[in-house]
């Protein structure tokens, strides 16, 4: 897209202000008491020099620690003691600094501070300047708060004078640290500020999200400055990616390019993905193609802006580009291709990246391992995820929760809870998710009790309160047993407003049970929630079908109408030699439409030598009325018939559609599964069906 730079130089920058609304006085917002103010830093006081600096103690460059001498009974007269106390209190100590700075050069910081320790505990020791340095690089590399209180109070205890580069310093490593409030006062009482200063607080305000007291501080810093650099402007273009604000990041657009530094590398980073956030992938893609040389991350944000909208094929097409563009690819790039394979439901293309994963010597990389394990637990593939996770030298949390949500899926619970314990013995921690992902997995293979026990240990052995989903889960796990009064119970004991996820899982309960009352009563519930959600209206309409109400039908289906409300047409797809192949219910459009029909008869004939028997006319889950009509061809049976037909016999089939599977369907395919010898996957709206030898992974209960 073709978009004039004299759009751009029309725009003026101090139109910025008219975005926001600001107080009538930019400086009410720095009239509270500074944090610091009774033992602030004292810039002004000029530093003695000491003549011992130079002076190196051998025995402390050994990593030997200093001993405090025995007090000696002495009649020192006060001068004497004066005398004593200032020698004291400027100790040399080359040897501890150098050691201190020598272990923040190696980025052991952990030692540097621990080695600190030593003249904390012994005080009196003359710090140099490039000692506080090393420490500042040590609260930093560790992101220890801690840490930097006791660095801090240190300077301030020894008298600590720093200059513009140490108070620069200080107050990043505060910024760095999420002190902010702290990096605030300090940042309000520093008498100098340069560039530095501000881009320092700034960034850190950005950072935190707060970003309209960013816009504060960048308008005093333009009248202060009239001209900033580059840095500056990335920084204020992110605020605007924050704020969504698609005007002010053009006016920062324009800036850049009336400095000079319209075709850097960073700003072009950050416009293409400010873009992208804003919504206009147009600008993002222009301000992509201005780019003079195009980097790694120039591209991974221009294929995570075209993923963010939805444009999974654009943005791999840009992946495919970027890999003949010579472009070196890392392992966020990677990641971001796995899991655009998973939205595309592509399998072989997911395999190619896997490979080149490999090839590029990423094999090992964490994220890009994990984004794999995901993408394979995901489109049915959980022995290759397996394989991925057991490979992988190092994992962390989020590892063991795709694996475990992988196995929860597709209906493999006893092992989603045996991953778990082994994630316990190996002293691992847990979080929300993980308890997610395990529970979830009970409710999906019916482990009730074992499901209570874990559900149990959250609050009890590892202190996280269980969430809404976590409720639900139980929830569904009741209603498995059909203890519906039980499940009702639990949402009224929760500690918290229960939410629309528990009402629907007892929605789903009360339809497994043919329970009408609290079904209704789960769906008045969801109606006040979620006034526009077709499917809480489409539940309670097969509860009413199957108990026989048809006049209570009609009334739901007269809602939907006022409402206006339709249901979506069917929609399932199957990927065969790398090509996706889309079906609708009744679908005549495919250039194999005769053979796919011709297979789904012969294959209703042969099942039904097996017992089945077509359903008479039920309302599916999120269907058009219309589809009853086709029951035999259903989107579901034409993609299995076309991949019966296009594929090796005895290979899987793996299937997706867009909602969930109807009662006719789910019993067909799990014959068809029986007399084609084939396992048949099955992804729909509410989870996977594993169809093989007759019977199904979710046990009829979905």
């Amino acid at each position: 897209m073709e978009i004039s730079l004299a759009c751009y130089q029309s725009i003026s920058l101090d139109k910025i202000q008219n975005c926001f609304r600001f107080p009538s006085s930019i400086h009410e917002v720095f009239r509270t008491k500074p944090l610091f103010s009774d033992y602030c830093f004292r810039f002004n006081r000029r530093k003695c020099g000491n003549p011992c600096d130079k002076i190196k103690c051998f025995s402390l460059e050994q990593g030997l620690q200093p001993r405090r001498p025995k007090p000696k009974p002495s009649r020192n007269t006060d001068s004497d003691l004066k005398v004593t106390e200032e020698t004291h209190v400027k100790r040399p100590s080359v040897g501890i600094c150098s050691q201190i700075e020598k272990l923040a050069f190696c980025n052991r910081y952990r030692e540097a501070l621990e080695l600190f320790e030593i003249l904390e505990l012994e005080g009196g020791f003359d710090v140099g300047l490039s000692t506080y340095d090393a420490l500042v690089s040590a609260c930093i590399g560790l992101g220890s708060v801690r840490a930097v209180k006791r660095v801090f109070s240190y300077m301030i205890s020894n008298g600590f004078e720093p200059d513009q580069y140490m108070s620069n310093r200080v107050l990043l490593m505060h910024v760095k640290c999420g002190m902010m409030i702290d990096a605030r006062s300090l940042f309000d009482e520093m008498p100098e500020r340069n560039l530095v200063s501000w881009n320092t607080i700034i960034a850190g305000l950005v950072d935190v999200g707060d970003y309209f007291e960013a816009f504060r501080l960048f308008l005093l810093l333009w009248e202060e400055f009239s001209d900033c650099g580059s840095r500056t402007i990335v920084t204020m273009i992110r605020a605007s990616a924050g704020l969504e604000f698609i005007s002010v990041g053009r006016q920062l657009h324009s800036a850049a390019v009336k400095f000079g530094v319209g075709e850097d590398i960073f700003v072009s980073c950050a416009l293409i993905d400010m873009y992208s956030k804003c919504g206009s992938i147009e600008d993002a893609q222009w301000a992509f193609d201005e780019m003079p040389e195009k980097t790694t991350v120039g591209w991974n944000s221009i294929i995570a802006g075209y993923a963010l909208h939805g444009y999974s094929e654009e943005a791999l097409s840009m992946f495919y580009e970027m890999r003949d563009s010579g472009v070196k690819m890392d392992h966020f790039t990677f990641s971001m291709i796995i899991r655009i394979c998973s939205r595309l439901a592509s399998v072989e293309y997911a395999k190619q990246v896997h490979a080149g994963l490999i090839r590029h010597g990423f094999g090992l990389d964490i994220v890009a391992n994990t984004a794999l394990v995901d993408f394979y637990s995901k489109w049915g593939r959980v022995e290759d995820a397996k394989h991925v996770f057991d490979r992988m030298p190092c994992k962390n949390t989020i590892s063991w929760n795709a694996l475990i949500a992988g196995y929860g899926n597709h209906g493999r619970g006893a092992e989603a809870v045996e991953l778990f314990e082994q994630m316990l013995r190996e002293k691992m921690r847990p979080n929300h998710v993980t308890f997610l992902a395990v529970l979830s997995a009970c409710s999906h293979s019916r482990l009730f009790e074992r499901g209570w026990e874990i559900f149990q240990s959250m609050s009890r052995d590892h202190k996280i309160k269980p969430r809404a989903m976590h409720y639900a889960c139980m929830i569904e796990l009741l209603g498995q047993e059909g203890l519906l009064d039980e499940a009702f119970a639990l949402i009224r004991r929760t500690p918290f407003k229960p939410t629309a996820n528990m009402w629907a899982a007892l929605l789903t309960a009360s339809r497994v049970n043919v329970n009408l009352e609290l079904g209704k009563y789960a769906a008045e519930k969801l109606y006040g929630m979620e006034p526009e959600k077709l499917s809480n209206y489409v539940v309670l309409l097969n509860i009413y079908h199957q108990s026989g109400k048809l006049k209570e039908a009609a009334g739901v289906l007269q809602t939907l109408r006022r409402k206006g409300l339709r249901m979506l047409p069917v929609c399932s797809w199957i990927e065969v030699n790398k090509q996706s192949h889309v079906f609708l219910s009744g679908d005549k459009s495919h250039v194999q439409t005769n053979e796919i029909y011709e297979k789904v008869d012969s294959l209703v004939h042969e099942i039904s030598k097996h017992g089945y028997v077509p359903k008479e006319k039920t309302l599916l889950p999120d269907v058009d009325e219309q589809e009853q009509r086709i029951l035999l061809y259903h989107s579901e049976k034409l993609a299995v018939a076309f991949g019966l037909i296009n594929t090796m016999k005895g290979s899987p089939l793996q299937i997706a559609q867009n909602h969930r599977i109807c009662n006719d369907c789910h019993n067909a395919i799990k014959l068809i599964a029986l007399v084609t010898r084939r396992e048949i996957v099955v992804r729909d709206a509410s989870r996977f069906h594993h169809f093989k030898d007759g019977s199904c992974s979710c046990g009829d209960y979905w």
